[in-house]
């Protein structure tokens, strides 16, 4: 079949081994990239998140626009911010923050309102501050939700890194859009293939982290509740 020879000639050439082109040195770029759209769009979402989940002001704009903003086109966005900033890191950073930081931002603010009421007045009866509770009540059992929506948004920013090519930057789209400006299918199906396996090994990578991020004494409980469910 073609695809499984294209794909051994991908992953066999020598230029894939060592060098500027090879497989660790691209997914390298990729992750680096990623990484620092993930990062900005957590400086900006998470805070501001944090004070609206905790104050309820302000929860039903956050839902419009991070609606308006999933809808932007990033191919449309990467094109406008190489108009504006020009050829660079920053055509393709502002495009995946704008991605990344709706599902961010939803998830922390869900996180912290879906926090029990009667625990937070608890908190504040026993003496800590509206600070306090936030950060060692309500962001403790918000850690599973904000991890979901970070995984939302590295999955995202993983997959639409791939145009960074469009604009002169590295990565894994280097493969899929210099394979298909040369007619070299086999590198286009390489690369196309890694930004899959990359982006499921953040998925797997996630929902391990997710499993064990609330506190231990909530964990048992939930068991302690799932066994009694069963045994009722």
């Amino acid at each position: 079949m073609n695809w499984i020879n294209w794909l051994n000639t991908f992953f066999t050439a020598p230029a894939r081994q060592s060098g500027p082109d090879s497989i660790a040195h691209r997914v390298g770029e990729h992750l680096v990239l990623s990484g620092q759209g993930l990062l900005y769009a957590a400086v900006l979402a998470i805070p501001l998140g944090l004070l609206i989940g905790y104050t309820g002001r302000g929860a039903v704009a956050v839902t419009a626009l991070t609606g308006v903003a999933r809808a932007l086109p990033t191919l449309g966005l990467v094109t406008l911010a190489v108009l504006i900033a020009g050829v660079g890191d920053t055509a393709i950073l502002l495009p995946l923050v704008a991605l990344a930081a709706p599902p961010l931002l939803v998830a922390t603010v869900e996180g912290i309102r879906g926090t029990d009421p009667e625990l937070r007045d608890a908190a504040l009866g026993t003496g800590l501050t509206h600070r306090q509770v936030l950060f060692q009540v309500c962001l403790p059992l918000a850690l599973p939700a904000l991890l979901a929506g970070l995984r939302t948004a590295a999955v995202q920013v993983i997959a639409t890194a791939t145009v960074a090519a469009y604009v002169g930057l590295g990565g894994l789209g280097r493969y899929v859009i210099d394979g298909l400006a040369t007619r070299d299918f086999a590198a286009t199906l390489g690369g196309a293939l890694l930004v899959v396996l990359l982006a499921v090994a953040t998925q797997l990578l996630f929902a391990v982290l997710i499993r064990y991020a609330l506190p231990r004494g909530v964990r048992a409980q939930r068991a302690a509740a799932v066994e009694t469910g069963r045994s009722s």
